[in-house]
């Protein structure tokens, strides 16, 4: 992802929405309760991608999906994934 620790932790709210989440930054680790299903998330910084005098912060993160039905996976992506976009067309 484009993005800093910083920016992960302000948004998972929004992008996880109606789950009982639990963060843990220290450890770069974050566990969304879904009512039995359960998404992990874990995360590390590394170093930013340059082009010319662009600096694009890099944030690799894991998901890993518990109890998660395919359909249960895909809609909590999807909304994951709209709520961390960033302007663009």
């Amino acid at each position: 992802m484009g993005c800093t620790t910083a920016d992960l932790l302000a948004v998972l709210p929004k992008a996880l929405s109606g789950a009982d989440l639990r963060v843990d930054a220290q450890a770069s680790k974050a566990v969304a309760n879904f009512g039995g299903a359960v998404l992990e998330l874990s995360w590390q910084s590394r170093p930013p991608r340059r082009i010319a005098l662009l600096q694009i912060p890099v944030l690799v993160v894991h998901f890993r999906y518990v109890g998660f039905d395919a359909a249960g996976r895909h809609a909590v992506q999807r909304r994951f994934d709209l709520a961390t976009q960033r302007g663009g067309g």
